[in-house]
């Protein structure tokens, strides 16, 4: 297991989402129209503004006040706050508030993509990149069928590495745009 993920500028964040699931799969949740570095900083700014991070406090707090503190967790507080909410409260519900059960109990990869996509914010896009972290990082054998076949955030493991992934994903964008633009 890796003493932290190179997701963000901040150590202490970086620390927090690789030894808490909870805090990784967070982080996933909020990793949408915001930088990679904001969406896994988030968890740690929730332990910050809550005092504790765990299903039960995230599942029972008021959230949205908390994403709008300023600074905002997210360009979309209320509704990430409402989606984090239900990913704790299914964490806390369907895992006995344990995430790391979603893939430590996962017996093969079929469970696993199930397990991720009954949570609450995961599309097929989450479930590949999470898989892709949860495979690469954590040695997690189910995951290893379902890591797809283009760079994700499991080969991040160096802040040039993110960088690098950022940049590649930018020019990604670009020439896809590019080509969906009518002739």
């Amino acid at each position: 297991m890796p003493d932290r993920l190179h997701f963000t500028d901040s150590d202490e964040a970086n620390e927090l989402i690789a030894s808490d699931p909870l805090a990784l799969l967070v982080g996933f949740v909020l990793d949408q129209q915001v930088t990679v570095q904001k969406a896994f900083s988030g968890p740690l700014a929730l332990r910050e503004r809550l005092g504790a991070f765990d299903a039960a406090t995230l599942a029972a707090a008021e959230l949205e006040p908390v994403f709008r503190e300023r600074p905002a967790i997210h360009r979309f507080p209320g509704s990430m706050a409402a989606r984090v909410h239900d990913l704790a409260v299914h964490v806390r519900d369907e895992f006995g508030g344990d995430a790391a059960r979603i893939w430590t109990d996962a017996a093969d990869a079929d469970e696993l993509r199930a397990n991720l996509a009954a949570l609450p914010g995961f599309g097929e896009m989450k479930i590949k990149a999470l898989s892709a972290v949860l495979a690469k990082r954590f040695g997690v054998a189910a995951a290893q069928d379902l890591v797809p076949w283009h760079p994700t955030l499991g080969d991040v493991d160096s802040p040039q590495a993110l960088a690098d992934y950022q940049a590649a994903k930018r020019v990604h964008k670009a020439e896809w745009t590019k080509a969906k633009a009518p002739s």
